[in-house]
């Protein structure tokens, strides 16, 4: 074997580890709907792995930095659909220093668990399970801080279009992604210990791989169904379009009129479908009590509501008979979007671009659900599909079905909804229940509880979807594991990391 210097040497010069770490970043995206090659999401962590072992800490984050905001400049590059280079530039850059800083703990892994535990074994399985952990560690922080995170790139959720996917229903989407970067990294240490020769050490990669692709998806119980009507009215939905008053409501109300007369159990509109507050305008709840009514159900619908002086993103039951009372509040309003953080602070940076942000949105506290015949439907809008807390708070509910609402008017033409609705796809398995995915604009989708999609609506067109969705109850390990292990992986990869420190300084 190496002696302990030579493998404690960087195994690329910097000169070419900063360019292994731009295509990395590019190779990720590609992993990423629209293109979805899931597949390249294996060589974009190995490339970013092998450019990062062996540097100090200034290399690694100069290669962190190069990865992080090439990486995601080109994965949220829809944010400068409207609104200019500015906001997007600013996620970027602050998401690739976040992730930078991150991934200078995996450098250190490579250079301390080594030295703390030099056996042959230790570094072949020991060291990619940290580097693993500290993985899954950087996307819950990237995922949870400032003001929220942006849990947008977990490596999980770029599978979910693979046959790994299903995965995430016994360990969860932080489960799939450790278990991808301990297959990518149990790889490299195998060639770099040159352990081919002994049989015995290619068990590892071979039953992590085997595990990755013939995994089969957690069982739920099957317990009835339930007949949605989901409307994609493709009205002016966006920030910066024009619109007469009730312009959004008569494009909902156009895309309904098919499916007057058909039976019905639910009819489902997406986010940002009604003009103004229903709680406040007479007409508006007059005319949703009429649609109720002619079709014959509860209508799901979303408006920015005001209670108490204060204003809300709001998903809300209606009957023939108007509201139910059943209401549940975007849970996670995104910052610089639906409100500012700070707004005094960046208000002086930017005043053009934080002064389009009128009103302040509330963080809900209700819980995501809202009952129908006896059926609990777990609600998350937009954006809080990627957040845990909202999906896992719907199942502990009891949601047997979940609906996401969500309005993608100002990211038409980008790849934003074909990531959010992956994100979707990969809720459904996680969960083991169908998904109703209801766009403004599309693209719009049925999704049962394998991931499969049962029908579609393309993006930029008025359309309506009508299926008998399955009803599932029951757990998934998935759901029930998932936080556990969360917790174990952050904390065990940053305690791990500390005690080969320390272990590593007596030797």
């Amino acid at each position: 074997m190496p002696d302990t210097p030579a493998r404690l040497r960087p195994l690329l010069p910097l000169s070419l580890a900063l360019p292994a770490a731009a295509l990395a970043a590019i190779l990720m995206d590609l992993s990423y709907p629209d293109t979805a090659v899931w597949a390249l999401a294996f060589p974009a962590t190995a490339l970013l792995l092998v450019a990062l072992i062996g540097r100090r800490a200034g290399g690694a984050l100069a290669v962190g930095l190069v990865y992080g905001v090439i990486f995601f400049g080109l994965l949220v590059s829809f944010t400068s659909r409207y609104l200019g280079p500015l906001p997007w530039a600013a996620l970027s850059v602050l998401e690739g220093v976040l992730t930078a800083a991150a991934l200078i703990l995996i450098t250190l892994a490579y250079r301390w668990i080594p030295r703390a535990f030099p056996s042959v074994w230790a570094r072949l399985l020991l060291l990619p399970a940290v580097v693993a952990a500290l993985w899954v560690g950087r996307e819950l922080f990237v995922g949870s801080w400032p003001y929220g995170g942006f849990p947008w790139a977990r490596l999980g959720m770029s599978q979910a279009e693979s046959p790994l996917a299903h995965v995430a229903s016994w360990i969860g989407v932080s489960g799939l992604s450790f278990l991808m970067v301990f297959f990518v990294a149990l790889v490299i240490q195998v060639v770099r210990e040159r352990v081919w020769r002994r049989p015995a050490a290619l068990i590892a990669p071979v039953v992590v791989a085997v595990a990755l692709l013939l995994t089969p998806l957690f069982p739920t119980t099957a317990s009835g169904s339930l007949r949605i009507a989901a409307v994609q009215g493709n009205g002016p939905s966006g920030y910066f379009d024009e619109r007469q008053p009730y312009s959004l409501i008569d494009a909902q109300t156009d895309a309904t009129e098919p499916l007057y007369g058909e039976d019905v159990d639910l009819l489902v509109w997406p986010e940002g479908s009604l003009d103004f507050d229903p709680f406040q305008s007479d007409s508006l709840e007059r005319r949703m009590s009429a649609i109720a009514s002619r079709i014959g159900a509860p209508l799901l619908a979303n408006a920015a509501t005001e209670r108490d002086g204060l204003f809300y993103n709001t998903s809300l039951l209606w009957t023939e008979d108007g509201a139910t009372g059943q209401i549940h509040d975007k849970r996670h309003p995104v910052p610089f979007g639906e409100y500012v953080p700070d707004r005094p602070f960046f208000n002086a940076l930017a005043p053009d671009l934080i002064g389009l942000i009128q009103r302040e949105y509330t963080p809900g506290t209700n819980p995501p659900i809202v009952e129908v015949d006896g059926v609990r439907v777990g609600l998350a809008i937009c954006f809080d599909v990627i957040y845990d807390d909202v999906i896992n708070e719907g199942i502990d509910e009891g949601a047997e079905v979940l609906v996401f609402q969500t309005n993608n008017a100002d990211f038409r033409g980008t790849d934003e909804n074909r990531q959010q609705l992956a994100f979707a796809r990969m809720r459904a398995i996680e969960t083991g229940r169908s998904v109703v995915n209801i766009s403004t604009v599309g693209t719009s989708q049925i999704i049962r509880p394998d991931g499969s999609t049962v029908s579609s609506l393309d993006a930029g067109k008025a359309g309506a979807l009508l299926e008998d969705v399955e009803l599932r109850s029951g757990l998934t390990a998935g759901m029930i594991l998932g936080p556990w292990i969360q917790q174990i992986l952050l904390w065990g990869g940053v305690g791990a990391l500390a005690f080969g420190w320390l272990r590593a300084r007596r030797r």
